[in-house]
């Protein structure tokens, strides 16, 4: 019933948006008398200026939409029409009230809307979309969805919080995860205005605003670090997300100029397409390839016996074997659909010319990093230890195979915040995607809840969810970048990982398996002519005699179809 709703809900989003697109309910006066006054008020760099507040790519919303909607709160204009999101106006508008007693000197609620009247070009820059609102309704809008937040910022874990917004542990959590929604983000000079209303001067307004922001920012962030928040970042930041953003990424942690290329999504001896394109330069490949298809295609009773035994009966074992098993071997998963086609029956010619191995190397199922999980790691001596830089100080000592890596707490808000800020790194960075490529190289190491426990011990993860599994999941989710980048630093660590692994026993031994067994081209080419010659002889002697005698009825020949 609830994924119905839920459904419905979607739908009935989707048909307004589409009716929004379509200019269904579009004030045309309205537009045009906006057009005209930014045109006569504002200069070109400013209309030209970056937008900081963008709608989420469609391919990141698509994996989790939930992720990306407000729930309960919508702050700013984005959101604010939505009906379902009505009915928490009133927890709104209380704070508002709450926030009028703090002001000092007199001043009332109308003081701030007027304040905000008067910097309507500057709210309405970050955002990306153009606002079809009045100027009073937004002011208002603004100074209501300010009050609120602020309100919440400051009363975030604290004990003496008595409203149900700031002292429930469910709301709290529900409140967190819409006010660090890329769509519903405030302009953070918007917060100064407020707390001018306060204090006596404009330090001491910026002395509260760091404080409340200091504090609330290092309890949200998911990812632990050593860094510190100053005054000045506030100043240059244009919203809350953009604010944890930086926090997480400084400058020096885009990293070292150097550019080289990323490591591979597939690794190069599983890569179907390289294969054929090495085996396609051998001399005898066409050869071999003839010879396996005319094999494969007689309809007599030895190839059928063949097929049988060592063909249907080993891949039906293979499709029994646990999902677990199956995610185990490299790319297995990934060829899923292959095998489903190739065992639904024994014709492999005719199933394999229905089946695209590029399609299937390239799907999202087989597109993350390649880079061992974290158990396969501790397999091969690695150890991983809690990196206190943060994301800067991601890296791998060879010498004592250590791995180091940021602290992350995974609890109800993580997703959420995670995905919301690589949705900002792609719409709003122009350098590398530095979190993107971390989720993704997280994602690469995490498989099962057993990798999950191994980091937990090492550390790295501090797991606030109901179990260790239900972080791997949430890991396992998390969708990829919307663009392909190259961050030196963290893909020279999985380059250094890959390497370490590559110089184990049990990767030289699939390294020469793949050399010599594969280049044996020649003698395939020779089991192929003479297992077709013995065919074809085998087919022909029992043709004349009856082979009953000897095989019984392995090699019998079926009834000419139509017969009695």
């Amino acid at each position: 019933m609830s994924s119905s709703l839920s459904e419905l809900q979607a739908r009935a989003r989707f048909v307004q948006s589409s009716a929004a697109s379509a200019g269904v309910g579009f004030d045309e006066e309205r537009w045009l008398r906006r057009v005209r006054q930014s045109l006569e008020r504002e200069a070109a760099e400013a209309l030209g200026a970056a937008a900081k507040v963008f709608d989420v790519p469609r391919v990141l919303r698509a994996t989790r939409p939930e992720a990306y909607l407000p729930q309960h709160f919508a702050l700013g204009p984005y959101h604010h029409c939505r009906a379902e999101l009505r009915d928490m106006e009133r927890y709104k508008l209380a704070a508002a009230k709450r926030a009028e007693k703090l002001f000092a000197g007199g001043h009332k609620f109308d003081h701030l809307v007027h304040r905000l009247l008067q910097l309507q070009d500057e709210i309405r820059a970050p955002y990306h979309r153009f606002l079809e609102l009045s100027d009073q309704t937004l002011a208002w809008m603004m100074a209501i969805d300010t009050c609120f937040l602020l309100d919440f910022l400051e009363s975030y874990h604290r004990a003496e919080a008595t409203d149900m917004v700031s002292s429930a542990t469910n709301w709290i959590n529900a409140t967190v995860r819409d006010a660090m929604m890329l769509e519903n983000q405030l302009p953070l000079f918007l917060f100064a205005e407020a707390l001018q209303l306060r204090h006596a001067t404009e330090q001491a307004a910026a002395d509260a605003l760091h404080g409340v922001f200091d504090r609330f920012i290092r309890e949200v962030s998911p990812i632990k670090t050593s860094a510190e928040l100053v005054v000045g970042d506030i100043a240059k930041h244009a919203h809350m997300l953009e604010l944890l953003y930086h926090f997480l990424v400084p400058a020096a942690a885009v990293f070292d100029a150097e550019v080289r290329e990323p490591p591979p999504m597939v690794p190069e001896e599983f890569t179907v397409d390289m294969l054929e394109a090495q085996a396609q330069q051998l001399p005898d490949y066409d050869k071999v390839k003839q010879a396996c298809l005319q094999v494969s295609s007689l309809d007599v009773a030895p190839v059928r016996f063949i097929r049988k035994n060592l063909i249907a009966g080993p891949m039906s074992f293979a499709s029994s074997l646990p999902g677990q098993i199956m995610r185990k071997v490299p790319l297995l998963s990934a060829m899923a659909p292959l095998a489903t086609k190739l065992m639904a029956s024994t014709d492999v010619e005719a199933r394999l010319k229905g089946v695209n191995l590029g399609s299937i190397i390239n799907s999202p199922l087989a597109q993350e990093i390649m880079i061992p999980s974290v158990s396969q790691l501790v397999g091969c001596g690695v150890r991983f230890a809690p990196a206190p830089e943060g994301i800067a100080g991601i890296s791998f000592d060879a010498a004592t195979a250590t791995l180091s890596l940021p602290v992350i707490t995974l609890d109800g808000n993580t997703e959420v915040v995670l995905r919301n800020l690589v949705a900002y790194e792609a719409v709003a960075v122009r350098g590398p995607l530095v979190l993107a490529r971390y989720t993704e190289l997280m994602n690469g190491i995490v498989d099962t809840a057993k990798d999950i426990k191994i980091l937990r011990q090492s550390g790295v993860v501090v797991n606030q969810m109901k179990s260790d599994k239900e972080a791997a999941d949430m890991w396992n989710g998390m969708c990829r970048a919307t663009r392909l980048s190259k961050v030196p630093r963290l893909d020279g660590v999985i380059r250094e990982v890959n390497a370490h692994r590559s110089r184990t026993v049990a990767a030289r031994a699939q390294k020469l398996l793949s050399k010599y067994v594969f280049r044996s081209w020649r003698i395939l080419t020779l089991l192929a002519a003479v297992v077709l010659l013995l065919m074809t002889a085998m087919q022909t002697f029992c043709s004349v005699y009856p082979c009953s005698r000897w095989f019984g009825g392995v090699f019998q020949l079926p009834p000419p179809s139509g017969g009695a």
